[in-house]
């Protein structure tokens, strides 16, 4: 049986959607797609009808490529509003032999959130810290061990619902069911997700297109995040600005000649666009550089700034993420503000851009939700996981994946 699971991320510019599958523990990609995004203004969506158009795109595009529709979605929503509470609850066990099994974890998480999530908020996570056999014993995972009685310690993270029913919304209009919620915070941090920084307090930040969302982690936990209204979009009206260039050249002009460090631009390299008035002017190299230069550093200043406002522990690492990362000499500006960051590289063949991280990280992220409950799960029936191993033996996909069974919600028994 197989693993596979699909991610939705929704951005202001684009919507992207990756079809993943699990095989021994390592992610393949089935299916990387993206379309415009229309009715949608940093990830919220203001126009439902439009939306649902940009929607039905970006799922067409997937099927044309894998032959099957997709019908089930994880779906990252806005971080915006975002809190983060710790929380403990706890079980009997009651089963005649005493072991711990999935179940008894689902309801252990289920107890340490009951009515402690208000009306008007969502849970999108619950992200244990530890767990305690019999009141005494820590371990991390508890499966098949003997107990009368299993407690948890968590992190529960919630979001104002008006981050989320719009876009459950939109998709149920389209037949696909969401199967899980979350941030992109956590899908950014699972695409690069280590060793060394699962025993360590970080910070990811991501640059998105109309915002920029920085995360602090203390051992794989998400413990806080903040949304910044600032991104590449503002890179592109100043390039508007300056040189008075409608903004399809502003974008052109960023992702041809400009470099996000100054110093490494050509003052001879040039190119010529046509202004608002029809005129035509030469816009050097270096003084491109130099205002993409400037916003890049205003962004990541602010992030900094974020990062010290969040957490007042030692910081060990900070991966910087998001499309923007990938204009040239990008890693420059990063070393002249932070001494500790790296930029996140998306590794995956079939996906290798720093777009994706998001959506990539989030399969990643349920996977490891799915062995915490020791459950299976694909996006596909048995028989449709049958349709598309016939389609993907011509281009040598492995047949060697475990077959999943269906189930819903991150809850559902």
């Amino acid at each position: 049986m197989r693993k596979i699971i699909a991610s939705l991320d929704i951005g202001n510019h684009t919507i992207k959607l990756v079809v993943g599958e699990i095989v021994r523990g390592k992610l393949n990609i089935l299916v990387c797609v993206e379309a415009p995004a229309r009715g949608i203004k940093k990830g919220f969506i203001i126009n439902p009808e439009s939306a649902i158009e940009s929607l039905k795109d970006v799922f067409s595009k997937a099927e044309e490529q894998i032959g099957i529709k997709v019908k089930k979605v994880i779906v990252s929503v806005p971080s915006n509003g975002i809190e983060c509470f710790l929380s403990e609850g706890y079980t009997s066990i009651n089963n005649e032999d005493k072991v711990v099994r999935s179940n008894d974890i689902i309801r252990t998480l289920q107890s340490a959130v009951y009515n402690k999530v208000l009306d008007n908020r969502e849970l999108v996570t619950i992200l244990p810290t530890k767990f305690l056999i019999n009141d005494t014993n820590v371990v991390d995972y508890p499966l098949s061990m003997h107990a009368e009685k299993l407690n948890v310690k968590a992190v529960v993270v919630t979001v104002p619902k008006k981050n989320v029913t719009p876009i459950i919304n939109c998709l149920e209009k389209l037949d696909v069911q969401v199967v899980d919620v979350t941030i992109n915070s956590l899908g950014d941090y699972y695409e690069f997700k280590d060793k060394k920084n699962s025993n360590e307090v970080g910070a990811v930040i991501n640059i998105g297109a109309s915002k920029t969302t920085v995360a602090i982690f203390n051992k794989g936990i998400i413990t806080a995040a903040e949304v910044i209204d600032m991104g590449g979009d503002n890179i592109d009206y100043d390039l508007g600005y300056v040189y008075k260039i409608n903004r399809k050249d502003a974008l052109y002009i960023k992702e041809t000649i400009a470099l996000a460090d100054k110093n490494m631009a050509q003052p001879n390299e040039a190119i010529i666009v046509e202004d608002k008035n029809g005129d035509k002017i030469k816009i050097n190299q270096y003084s491109a550089s130099e205002i993409v230069m400037s916003r890049l550093e205003e962004i990541l200043n602010l992030a900094k700034k974020q990062i010290n406002l969040l957490t007042k522990k030692e910081i060990s690492y900070i991966i910087v993420t998001g499309g923007v990362t990938e204009t040239a000499e990008f890693k420059n500006v990063v070393d002249y503000i932070f001494k500790n960051a790296v930029i996140g590289e998306v590794k995956e063949i079939g996906a290798r851009h720093n777009k994706y991280a998001t959506a990539i990280g989030l399969i990643k992220y349920y996977d490891s939700r799915l062995k915490l409950r020791n459950r299976d799960f694909s996006i596909f029936s048995i028989e449709e996981q049958e349709e598309l191993s016939g389609i993907h033996k011509k281009v040598n996909i492995s047949e060697n994946s475990i077959l999943g069974k269906l189930f819903g919600y991150f809850f559902d028994n």
